[in-house]
């Protein structure tokens, strides 16, 4: 059976280049940046994300993000920074997708390991107040 790559594949920098695009406000955002995973205690790994984002006419701003990966009985448990839990990424498929609910949003996110070690994740967010389409690409530089 097909498996995403072991957590430890991850290591590294990566290239980061993502497309947002708002259905509400009909706004388009482009990010490129890079993202890298640092080993951290017990298998887990930090994940951090920095790069420019560009969104609709707003002026171009700094974006940043972490989040934690760790290895968990059902694949890897993606953690928010603080350690709550985000959502985990079954690691029999190829294709694994998950599901966040942020009351009163809804996260869902569809991972493509297929092409490794080139991949994506691909975000739909939808609430009261939000609805778009995230796509997010990596590579090795």
């Amino acid at each position: 059976m097909a498996r995403i790559p072991d957590l430890e594949q991850f290591q590294g920098d990566w290239v980061l280049t993502r497309i947002i695009k708002d259905s509400l406000s009909g706004a388009e955002g482009h990010l490129t940046g890079r993202a890298e995973f640092t080993p951290m205690q017990d298998g887990a790994y930090l994940y951090r994300e920095e790069g420019e984002l560009n969104y609709g006419d707003q002026t171009p701003m700094a974006a940043t993000r972490k989040y934690i990966w760790t290895p968990s009985e059902d694949g890897i448990a993606v953690l928010f920074e603080d350690e709550r839990p985000f959502h985990t990424i079954e690691t029999e498929k190829l294709m694994p997708d998950a599901t966040h609910h942020c009351d009163p949003d809804l996260y869902h996110v569809s991972y493509d390991f297929t092409s490794w070690p080139s991949w994506r994740a691909a975000w739909r967010v939808v609430g009261p107040k939000k609805d778009y389409r995230m796509m997010s690409s990596y590579s090795r530089p």
